[in-house]
């Protein structure tokens, strides 16, 4: 099943709707890249819940129209993974008779932000008029919420992606909402996190025994994921390590390096940011400690070879 309100020149897929458990949906939108997230409705007897919203208006209101054809029940909830603008610039086409529950943290920093409109990074992309809608119910570590009996378990993993990543873990179906703690076939990307935390989180994920993973970005994927995810930030941390001891700035590291077995996964450029991350951390900075995004997006922008980044939402 998929949904045809938005396309973009025929060079992604439309988005799609996989029942990935009896009542429970995906929303899937390829290939995954920056701007392109997925989301998730579960649909009970009386009511319906969401997990994250979309990164522009024009998709805000695809992914209410494919919620609508999955059911005409009230939505009594709204859940965010984390802050990032992909993940709630949506809220707004659900505000204000929907409640929105977030990390306490997730609500600090979309109240802190501004209205999507251009971006000078993305400059082809029109997000439309997106107003920042926060979270009107924090929490802080756990928090369970149900879909008639069906219990569905937030729990804060980060630092790692974000300073407030929440997974939605409903361990009856082994199934799990990760937000963006997983990219499948798309470059992790911990510049609003820590690449230690990210590691961490991965144990705790793991631990769970999920069958099946929504990720944040990519096609619905198994436990196997994480490897890849791991295998990735070990190699950002030990070549930091070496660029740090040697004095070399993240920028001219990230210039040098061959990406190997990671060069084909999308938006490779994050590779400056997850080294700018690192590098933090050596420095004994706090996990997740505020960097320049000002300065750090301009050098992805350069180790793109000085072209905008693609952005196909």
């Amino acid at each position: 099943m998929s949904s045809q309100h938005v396309t973009h020149a025929d060079t992604v897929p439309p988005p799609a709707i996989e029942e990935v458990s009896r009542g429970i949906y995906a929303y899937i939108q390829l290939d995954g890249s920056w701007f392109l997230n997925n989301a998730g409705c579960l649909v009970g007897e009386r009511d319906a819940k969401l997990i994250d919203t979309t990164g522009t208006e024009a998709r805000a209101h695809a992914w209410q129209a494919a919620v609508r054809s999955l059911t005409d029940h009230p939505v009594t909830a709204l859940i965010n993974t984390h802050h990032h603008g992909d993940h709630t610039n949506g809220n707004f086409a659900w505000a204000p008779g929907t409640p929105i529950i977030a990390h306490e943290k997730c609500r600090e920093e979309v109240r802190a932000s501004r209205p999507f409109r251009r971006s000078p990074v993305f400059p082809e992309t029109d997000f439309g008029d997106c107003p920042p809608t926060p979270a009107t119910i924090t929490f802080e570590a756990r928090m369970a919420v149900y879909v008639d009996d069906l219990r569905v378990e937030l729990m804060f993993v980060g630092p790692a992606h974000t300073t407030n990543d929440v997974v939605c873990w409903i361990p009856e179906r082994k199934l799990l909402f990760s937000g963006d703690l997983v990219f499948n076939g798309g470059t992790p990307f911990a510049l609003f996190g820590s690449i230690g935390g990210w590691l961490d989180s991965l144990a705790r994920l793991e631990a769970l025994g999920a069958e099946t993973i929504v990720p944040g970005h990519g096609a619905v994927c198994g436990p196997g994921v994480f490897a890849q995810i791991r295998a990735y930030l070990e190699f950002v941390r030990e070549h930091a390590r070496r660029g740090y001891e040697a004095g070399t700035p993240p920028l001219a590291l990230a210039q040098s390096l061959d990406l190997g077995p990671f060069a084909h996964l999308c938006d490779p450029e994050r590779i400056v940011g997850n080294l700018h991350r690192a590098y933090s951390e050596l420095r004994g900075e706090p996990r997740g400690a505020a960097l320049s995004m000002n300065a750090i997006f301009p050098e992805m922008v350069e180790w793109n070879g000085g072209k905008a980044l693609r952005c196909l939402a």
